[in-house]
């Protein structure tokens, strides 16, 4: 029997980008839209939320039929439609859950609430041979995470941020530099002329038992270095930024190290394979970052993977995998979306304030 392709759209309206995606069971990318809001957002310093959810329905029909366009398809093409229902800006993932919940009802196809999280998780798979499990890394602007992947919807969370995430950290340091928005692109440009041991920040957590996260305080020590050295008309930026970036690429490697300790212990590999260690989201095009965690998985083992830059920021393609995924299980058009998500339901909060999911 000749297998028919299922083709799955993709819709993610989770922060500050609308996108649409369609993706083959057999990987193939037909298309991948993405309608950007960064200039709207950026003389903010940051996403607003209510201006974010407004784009994204003024723009998700259009970039919808873009996708489609792309793709050669039209919608009576499509087999199935997964949205992200989940955790996000709530105005924004509303807007996407209800087009695609729209789509499914008219055209009487599957639906599949995705967790974004799980988007990412997932989306090295979606270029490359990976088998399950792996430890994952997600680091974004929203999320600082570390998990053993054990399949779809099967997360065993080792660590998170207790406060802010490592994405929040360079949005709001540069923004006290004045270097713009989106802030890791900006930090990193300027840090490639800088010095990294010219300003000494903190370390948060570094050397400690676990695999929890806390940049609240490297922010705040680096507000106080920027106003010692008299504000960012007068003070070294390109050596704060190299020195912030180092400080946060020992911070994820410190933590990620000692889950790479837990997972080989807890994950045995076969003979003659090697553990895997995959880092995804935002943050995981960031250069240094990515070369202090390469020498460290090196030396712990580990092989590493990172999904292309256009399936580590925020995109529909990893929404309509892992939909794919767990092809045959779709949700029902009642499930409502969720501003807090968590991959692992069954971990302990980490001590600390404002826990992030």
């Amino acid at each position: 029997m000749v297998h028919r392709p299922f083709i799955m759209l993709g819709i993610e309206s989770s922060c500050d980008e609308t996108a649409a995606a369609i993706v083959v069971d057999d990987k193939t990318i037909l298309a991948n839209e993405i309608a950007s809001q960064i200039q709207t957002h950026a003389k903010h310093g940051g996403v607003v939320p209510e201006v974010a959810a407004r784009s994204h329905l003024e723009v998700i029909d259009q970039v919808i039929t873009d996708a489609l366009a792309k793709a050669k398809l039209k919608m009576g093409d499509i087999d199935g439609v997964a949205a992200t229902a989940g955790p996000g800006l709530i105005g924004g993932v509303a807007v996407g859950t209800v087009t695609a919940k729209a789509i499914a009802a008219a055209r009487e196809i599957p639906y599949y609430a995705v967790n974004h999280l799980e988007g990412h998780a997932l989306s090295p798979r979606l270029t490359g041979n990976l088998s399950f499990p792996y430890l994952l890394l997600l680091v974004s602007g929203g999320h600082t995470q570390l998990l053993a992947v054990k399949g779809p919807g099967r997360y065993q969370r080792y660590g998170t941020t207790m406060d802010d995430a490592a994405g929040e950290a360079f949005d709001k340091c540069a923004k006290a530099m004045g270097l713009g928005f989106p802030g890791g692109p900006a930090i990193e440009a300027a840090a490639k002329t800088g010095n990294s041991k010219a300003i000494d920040l903190p370390r948060p957590l570094n050397g400690t038992p676990g695999c929890h996260f806390s940049f609240s305080g490297l922010k705040t020590a680096f507000s106080n270095r920027l106003q010692k050295l008299g504000g960012p008309n007068t003070a070294p930026v390109a050596d704060l930024a190299a020195s912030l970036q180092a400080a946060i690429a020992d911070c994820l490697a410190d933590r990620t190290k000692q889950a790479m300790t837990r997972f080989r212990d807890e994950f045995p590999p076969a003979d003659r394979q090697q553990p895997l260690l995959v880092i995804a989201g935002g943050v995981a095009a960031n250069q240094y970052i990515f070369d202090q965690l390469l020498n460290n998985a090196n030396a712990a083992g580990f092989q590493i993977s990172v999904p292309p830059a256009i399936l580590c920021t925020d995109n529909a393609a990893m929404i309509a995998w892992a939909a794919l995924e767990r092809l045959g299980a779709p949700d029902t058009l009642d499930f409502v979306p969720r501003p807090r998500w968590p991959l692992d339901p069954n971990a302990s909060p980490p001590p600390g304030r404002g826990v992030r999911q």
